[in-house]
């Protein structure tokens, strides 16, 4: 598959991965009497990695995510040749979709986006007011089983086709464990792309869910590959 139309997928991969997971606790998670709550974010999260790996996971891998990328560079699943493209487009997908998630919910009265936009944080921006050392932590910790377990998932030995299903599960609980600590970044794109258009300390702090995701999936990657990667294929 060429370069582009992989390129292509992991923009529209990661768009709709801030676009269903963000836009689901901006728009959707305290509605008045209605609202879908962590459980709800948690799941939207997860279901959007596992409709689009199978929309386009044979496309492009299906990473949306610079973690998983460099995890799988890591891992020996990905060249580097293609690490920095696939990261670009993964940024580049976030940020529009934080462009049109902002279009969206500005247009309700009193919206005021530096309120948090979905953004990740810790300390004072930390929705359960966790420390930098609990953040850096838990999405360290939370990164490393994500990579780890889609490198396990697409092992040449697990059973065929399900894939997405037990990696969308694995966002979803990642979610459910670590939204009152971070917000759950474990993909610098998507944190990115929202805070952009939050500011702030969203920004400020923005420093953390790239260093912690990028440490994670390269531990996650590379500890799969050392110990359960089958020798034929190193």
């Amino acid at each position: 598959m060429s370069i582009g139309k992989r390129l292509g997928a992991e923009f529209f991969g990661t768009f709709w991965l801030v676009i269903g997971g963000c836009g689901s606790a901006v728009l959707a998670a305290a509605f008045p009497s209605l609202g879908i709550g962590f459980m709800g974010v948690a799941l939207a999260f997860g279901l959007t990695v596992l409709t689009m790996a199978y929309a386009v996971g044979h496309i492009s891998g299906g990473h949306f995510n610079p973690a998983v990328s460099v995890g799988l560079v890591a891992g020996g699943r990905f060249p580097v040749g293609d690490l920095l493209p696939y990261i670009v487009a993964q940024v580049v997908g976030a940020l529009a979709a934080g462009g049109v998630l902002y279009l969206i919910a500005s247009g309700k009265t009193g919206f005021d986006a530096a309120g948090g936009f979905a953004s990740n944080g810790y300390g004072e921006h930390s929705p359960g007011g966790y420390s930098l050392q609990a953040a850096l932590v838990c999405e360290i910790v939370m990164t490393f089983f994500f990579v780890f377990i889609i490198m396990g998932a697409t092992d040449g030995r697990a059973p065929g086709g399900f894939a997405p299903i037990a990696i969308g599960l694995a966002l979803t609980l990642i979610h459910l464990i670590s939204i009152p600590v971070t917000n759950t970044s474990v993909n610098p794109a998507r944190s990115t792309g929202v805070a952009f258009f939050a500011g702030g300390l969203a920004v400020s702090q923005l420093w953390l869910f790239w260093v912690a995701p990028i440490i994670g999936g390269a531990l996650g990657g590379g500890v799969y590959h050392a110990l359960f990667e089958d020798p034929a294929k190193r």
